[in-house]
């Protein structure tokens, strides 16, 4: 029996965590134990702990507690409690996901002890280094036994930085193995796809006639806490609603609650909330994110998973970001880059609004992603 550790920090690790855990559970269970450990990177009721009950995901057996701070003394909590955590439950791996602090703490003290790292979504590069994502993941990659990459341009991506794709030495950090995947995020589309559609409710509490509405979340500290943004932002929704007649709907991240109080002009405070066609709620469950999803007419985002959501439940995306990991929905033409640039957000959903001849090709795999990561755990660690 193997034993890992799978590490989350923020609420879209839980999400991706549940496809893995659910694969353990139903394929896998007599093979490999699964200890998950939550690091409090972000933690919120509303953020998190819904998500294990709504997606019937194992409960954290430890939580770290670290909360906010600097990245520093983020991080290095995190190494602290992990490697402690290691060594007491004498694990054969860690597994992480993404490219949060907790995903880099994870690598950092996993390798240092001499720990398999596995890393889900790896690969994927912004090219921009003024990201902290972008900095996690490189590192994290770097450190780890197996790669798993959600997309042919994420193994590209590696390729290109020295790995090899050469699988006749056995894993370790010196010679990983990389491994095309597809999308775990994929597998949990599919599958919470039709739980979504008889136990979420969120349309008709909303009031939201089917295809008639723009979902909207705005969290990354680039566009939250730039005055210059935010406000170029929440202008652009104002006037998207008016010039095209249609309700925005926005859940409301915490951190986005906040910096609007703090940085919105007045005058665009008192336009948001005074015009009931947007509505702005409070964060939303996986279901009904889901829900909010399938039924939207267009997606403004800057979020990197609703991004690619959005693909999956073919529906057009503005993404309010200078670069994207998930560059091949840009080339395909479902989404253009807008940034926090007013008149870019207008003419990008503009001519996403009247484009009607989107593809979608298999970009992110067959949905059986999280059975071949844990097939291949198991065979390698």
């Amino acid at each position: 029996m193997k034993k890992i550790i799978t590490i989350i920090g923020a609420r879209p690790q839980i999400i991706k965590a549940s496809a893995i855990s659910r694969a353990i559970k139903t394929r896998y269970a007599n093979e490999i134990e699964e200890i998950i450990v939550h690091t409090g990177q972000h933690y919120d009721e509303n953020m998190s702990e819904i998500f294990f009950t709504e997606m019937d995901i194992p409960k954290p057996k430890y939580n770290l507690q670290v909360g906010s701070a600097s990245h520093g003394v983020q991080t290095a909590e995190i190494i602290k409690g992990i490697e402690e955590l290691c060594t007491e439950e004498k694990v054969d791996g860690v597994l992480i996901y993404g490219d949060t602090n907790s995903t880099l703490a994870g690598a950092i003290a996993a390798s240092k002890i001499e720990i398999p790292v596995i890393h889900v979504e790896a690969g994927l590069r912004s090219y921009n280094k003024q990201m902290p994502e972008e900095i996690n993941r490189i590192l994290s990659d770097h450190v780890s036994t197996l790669l798993f990459c959600p997309t042919q341009t994420a193994v590209d991506n590696l390729q290109k930085e020295g790995f090899s794709v050469d699988k006749t030495k056995k894993a370790s950090k010196d010679h990983p193995h990389v491994y095309m995947c597809g999308d775990i995020m994929f597998d949990n589309s599919l599958f919470f796809s039709m739980k979504s559609d008889t136990q979420s409710s969120i349309l008709e509490e909303l009031e939201l006639e089917k295809n008639k509405y723009i979902l909207c979340t705005i969290h990354r500290n680039a566009n939250t806490d730039d005055k210059q943004n935010i406000n170029a932002i929440f202008r652009a929704l104002e006037s998207i609603q008016r010039d095209h007649d249609l309700t925005i709907v926005l859940p409301l991240h915490p951190r986005t609650k906040k910096m609007m109080e703090e940085l919105l002009k007045p005058e665009l405070v008192k336009a948001i909330m005074e015009n009931p066609n947007i509505k702005i709620i409070p964060p939303a469950g996986f279901l009904d994110i889901i829900a909010l999803e399938k039924h939207a007419r267009l997606m403004v985002t800057d979020s990197g998973g609703l991004q690619k959501e959005a693909f999956f439940f073919k529906k057009p995306c503005v993404i309010l970001r200078p670069q994207t990991e998930w560059v091949e929905i840009v080339a395909n033409g479902n989404a253009i880059l807008a940034d926090a640039d007013y008149d870019r957000i207008l003419k990008a959903t503009h001519e996403l609004l009247l484009k009607n001849d989107f593809t979608y090709p298999p970009l992110f795999g067959d949905g059986k992603a999280s059975e071949f990561i844990v097939g291949k755990i198991i065979e390698q660690i």
